[in-house]
């Protein structure tokens, strides 16, 4: 069942949930169902993180964006950050190594939030632009909040606990 492969439980399949108090999913992600993840690609926050990857690369290869090295590598080092902490979490094997790495890979999401505000001060970007970009920052470190919170929760331990 472990190995490279995340098993959960039936009574709750959904990715990046956020459990309420009273146990009840939040509203917004009822109906979400995510199959067992066989591989990390198989994440959804590992896939939205990749396409937050790829919108700051476009970004931050055009215009003023691309020549102010230090903001450039920083933000694209970051966005980098969550997928490679996603993937090497998952293939730990362990679920306290996989949350540890998980929460970096939240950070490294808040991070990259803060540095489009710099883009935008900056005029490197517009508002449409920071807008879609910081939603899908946010909506990436929740995915990965909610599954943090559901494998702190859970009964599973990984391969290496058995």
């Amino acid at each position: 069942m472990f190995g490279s492969q995340w098993a959960l439980s039936s009574e709750l399949r959904v990715s990046g949930c956020e459990l309420k108090q009273d146990g009840d999913l939040d509203s917004n992600l009822k109906g979400k169902v995510m199959a067992t993840f066989q591989s990390f690609e198989d994440i959804e926050a590992w896939q939205k993180a990749r396409e937050l990857t790829r919108k700051v690369y476009a970004i931050s290869n055009a215009g003023t964006f691309s020549r102010d090295f230090g903001l450039r590598d920083q933000i694209r080092r970051a966005s980098a950050s969550i997928m490679s902490n996603i993937a090497e979490g998952f293939d730990r094997s362990g679920t306290r190594e996989f949350i540890q790495f998980l929460a970096i890979a939240k950070g490294s999401a808040g991070e990259v939030k803060s540095q489009l505000y710099i883009a935008i001060d900056q005029n490197y970007i517009d508002k449409e632009t920071f807008d879609r970009l910081f939603a899908l920052a946010a909506e990436t470190g929740r995915l990965i909040g909610g599954l943090i919170n559901y494998l702190r929760n859970s009964s599973i331990k990984g391969a290496k606990y058995r």
